[in-house]
């Protein structure tokens, strides 16, 4: 990161929850969405990052709703979501319980009949006619042009309104990197001027930690993804974690099984992992780095959720994996090795089928032993100092005492996770 810009304290490896408020609920409300705040905060999330809340534009509309990043006003709620209001009410709560609201700020396109088509053509590129035009083949918007300095102060006027009215805390950007970087370091000034502010961008550009706290995992995820579908190695996933570690100092990545656009275009996390969808979301979660979790992951989500349609998740009493996540997420949130420890990767006979590894930081040891593979009964025998004393299984909660040499045996998709107690 810049030094211009210090990450605020309570977003440091944190865990994210991402609302698809239309999705969410029956009503598709704000309202009654916050019925659930309650169960998540139980459930450890820390920051609630809401997918755009803003009107959609009825021009280009693809389904019978249309998409949430084609907006056709930056300072105005969906009247679909409830009032201004209303969100007032849901942002008080959340922080009353102690966690944090984050958005989706879309700033390199807008909807086809967005205000300022018809107030300022001049904010947009526009094409040889002269018409609107858009660079990256998506159908229903329309791209800005970020050499306009008038266009550049009003978008910076409509991200502090919404900190003003709301009191947010924070951003996560749409598509960072189709944005030039110096929008967003002049963005990030004047809106932290405001109060300190979390910066979660849609890209992987290492540059772009400048102003950025978190930028997206996405080669993991697809490494991840080539691995289960048998087109590539462990190796490669790890090559790519390696990659990571060498980010500036205090750069973040955001690791997840499922998001948005995942779970809609290319499936469930299920479809994607098969049976070691578990034992990859318990990576996300102790591994260095942000922990994000989608809507109805929780509940065990078996489909792709409509994008441009009404398409309402249906929530089991409790959610079906609600101990699964509450018991790692807390976990995550407890453990000193698993916030800015040493890690160290164990190799294996099966290295292309187990995932193991020790984190430690000071006196804290975390072993963590994932089977992502189809393969059952496979063995790790653990060599390595820090596995010494009495660890305790967080899944389980029995005791153990271990010394180097330790064997564990590991079913297909099986997890085990276990802290020096």
């Amino acid at each position: 990161m810049s030094e211009s810009f210090n990450q605020t304290p309570w977003s440091q490896h944190a865990v994210v929850y991402e609302v698809n408020l239309r999705q969410y609920t029956r009503e598709g409300t704000i309202a009654a969405f916050m019925q659930h705040l309650p169960r998540l905060k139980e459930m450890g999330v820390q920051i609630l990052w809401f997918m755009p809340l803003t009107p959609i534009s009825v021009l280009g509309r693809q389904g019978s709703l249309g998409s949430y990043y084609a907006c056709s006003a930056y300072t105005a709620i969906n009247p679909e979501f409830g009032t201004e209001a209303d969100f007032k009410t849901l942002v008080t709560e959340a922080h009353r319980l102690g966690m944090y609201v984050i958005i989706d700020w879309v700033a390199n396109h807008t909807g086809m009949d967005h205000v300022w088509t018809v107030s300022n053509k001049d904010w947009y590129l526009l094409d040889a006619q002269g018409d609107f035009t858009e660079r990256n083949g998506w159908k229903d918007v329309i791209d800005l042009n970020y050499s306009s300095a008038a266009m550049r102060a009003a978008m910076v006027q409509a991200m502090q309104w919404w900190v003003h009215t709301f009191d947010i805390d924070g951003f996560r950007c749409d598509m960072a990197h189709l944005v030039p970087l110096d929008f967003w370091q002049e963005a990030r000034l004047h809106c932290d001027q405001l109060k300190p502010l979390y910066w979660l961008a849609e890209c992987e550009e290492v540059t772009y930690h400048q102003v950025f706290d978190t930028t997206y995992a996405w080669a993991w995820m697809h490494a991840s993804e080539r691995y289960a579908r048998g087109e590539a190695g462990l190796q490669q996933v790890q090559d790519i974690l390696h990659s990571y570690t060498q980010y500036p100092p205090h750069a973040s990545k955001l690791f997840y099984t499922s998001n948005h656009d995942e779970n809609s275009w290319n499936g469930t996390d299920t479809e994607k992992y098969g049976q070691a969808a578990k034992a990859w979301a318990v990576f996300t979660a102790t591994w260095e780095g942000i922990t994000l979790l989608y809507s109805g992951q929780e509940n065990a989500l078996d489909k792709r959720l409509a994008f441009f349609d009404k398409d309402a998740i249906s929530w089991s009493q409790p959610p079906i994996l609600h101990d699964f996540y509450q018991t790692l997420f807390q976990f995550k949130q407890q453990s000193n090795a698993l916030q800015g420890g040493e890690t160290f990767i164990l190799p294996s006979e099966h290295s292309e089928q187990l995932f193991c590894y020790l984190r430690k930081k000071g006196e804290q040891v975390v072993l963590v032993l994932l089977n992502v593979s189809g393969r059952d009964r496979l063995s790790l025998q653990v060599y390595h100092p820090w596995l010494t004393g009495i660890f305790k299984n967080v899944f389980s909660g029995l005791s153990h005492s271990f010394q180097p040499g330790e064997t564990f045996e590991l079913q297909a998709g099986e997890y085990l996770v276990y802290a020096r107690k």
